[in-house]
């Protein structure tokens, strides 16, 4: 096992880290910007460096500062998180040349998932459903036109190494096809330096549904059954849960057992999440792969009872996973709390926080990284903190969440709170009645 870890990143996950590794007897190392020399993960950390101004590209991107910071501190591994360089397969392959294991999956995975229109390719190959459309890469409007009425409209054009709908356009008719091709492609360029794009058949009003995967090096791979997280702003995801309140232990067993074998085809090793659509009718379909823990991981190690950052870092010192913990119990279901003000369509609100009081009692879980007089900087993801509740079903689970949303005290910026207490009271969500456009007729202030 690991002596000491450095970890990668900022915020709640480094602090989320940092308790699994006291835990372990596991040094840790902290690595912080300018901006985050205040930061609690930095704090509670044995050791800190820091590795630049705030802008992330200098900072938390720059990969030389943290290997030097790694070599300076001693550590033997480090430790991504989620963000940043989490999916960068460069960066898992200068760890591993540097010295240092990379607690995660090794390049080539990195890259063979990381690249969505060659990640399916490789799904469809391991027999995972995959939704219809162009074979790779659109080269030109004119194959854009055939495939597109080929598979029929709408359809959907994605970014091959997008994320977070940036370079993903919707298409109902021929006429917007070359256009909204073109700025896709445009847009993905910027956002991820790659303009290149594909054509899937667009599913309406699908539930986005995702597998926790792991494998370890002994050529293992299990699944820890599912996450819901249609409840999406702008393909961002702000509430999960698990289990799904629609997949029966059918789909379950079928999603699971294909999520299982499009990881393992791949020889993956570490943590992952097969994210899949799912129709109407009960069908699913692979839609990306996650090489990484993910934001919402909390929700998954509610119901089986294991922590899955303990397992990240007990696989990635050569150790076998477990293949069930406990058969999953109970209802989990985490609400991502934001600096961002709804009233003026979730514009982000970085400030100092005056005053704060985190929720408790039997079922709650709060990982969040913020206290009274932290300043919340303009430079990042705005997440303040994830609650998480538990119950023994879905109703008791999400009557938890709204005595925590209730009790919960961030003063001095705006967040999301007063949106997730009235997501709480409503009916269709509460009846588990929703799908990835529900925040598009979800007049959250009418429930407020």
């Amino acid at each position: 096992m690991f002596h000491k870890i450095l970890i990668a990143n900022r915020g709640e996950i480094a602090l989320r880290i940092i308790r699994t590794c006291r835990e372990m007897g596991i040094k840790t190392v902290a690595v912080y910007s300018e901006a985050d020399r205040h930061s609690l993960h930095v704090r509670f950390a044995d050791e800190a460096v820091c590795i630049g101004p705030p802008p992330g590209r200098e900072s938390y991107l720059n990969i030389p500062r943290i290997i030097s910071a790694a070599h300076l501190t001693g550590a033997e591994a480090i430790h991504p998180g989620y963000g940043f360089l989490a999916e960068n397969a460069e960066f898992s392959d200068i760890c591993d040349a540097s010295g240092f294991t990379f607690i995660g999956p090794k390049p080539e995975m990195i890259e063979a998932m990381g690249d969505k229109a060659r990640a399916k390719d490789t799904m469809k190959a391991a027999g995972v459903p995959v939704v219809m459309g162009s074979d790779g890469v659109i080269k030109d409007p004119d194959e854009a036109r055939q495939v597109a009425e080929s598979i029929g409209f709408p359809v959907i054009i994605k970014a091959v190494a997008g994320g977070g709908g940036k370079g993903m356009r919707i298409v109902h008719n021929i006429d917007d096809l070359a256009k909204e091709v073109t700025m896709a492609q445009t847009e993905a360029a910027a956002a991820f330096n790659n303009g290149d794009v594909y054509i899937e058949k667009y599913i309406d009003k699908p539930r986005h549904v995702e597998i926790q995967v792991f494998g370890d090096s002994n050529g293992t791979v299990v699944h820890y059954n599912e996450r819901e997280c249609s409840i999406q702003r702008r393909h961002q995801k702000l509430v999960e849960e698990s289990p799904s309140p629609v997949v029966t232990e059918e789909i379950r067993n079928a999603m699971g057992a294909a999520a299982v074998k499009g990881a393992a085809s791949v020889g993956y090793v570490g943590a992952g999440t097969i994210e899949f659509l799912l129709d109407k009718a009960g069908k699913f379909y692979f839609m990306e792969m996650n090489t990484r823990i993910q934001v919402e991981h909390p929700v998954t190690e509610q119901v089986i009872g294991l922590d899955l950052i303990r397992q990240q870092i007990h696989v990635a010192a050569g150790g076998r996973i477990s293949k069930r913990p406990r058969k999953p119990e109970g209802h989990a279901i985490e609400c991502r709390i934001n600096a961002e003000d709804p009233e003026k369509d979730f514009r982000p609100s970085p400030g100092t926080i005056t005053s704060f009081h985190a929720p408790g009692g039997y079922g709650v879980r709060l990982d969040s990284h913020v206290y009274a007089g932290y300043q919340i900087p303009p430079y990042y993801d705005s997440l303040v903190g994830k609650i998480i509740a538990f119950g023994s079903d879905r109703k008791e689970a999400i009557d938890r969440m709204q005595s925590c949303l209730d009790e919960m005290i961030v003063e001095g910026i705006k967040t999301t709170i007063p949106f997730h207490r009235a997501l709480m009271r409503n009916d269709r969500f509460r009846a588990g009645e929703f799908d990835t456009h529900f925040l598009e007729t979800f007049d959250w202030k009418s429930h407020a």
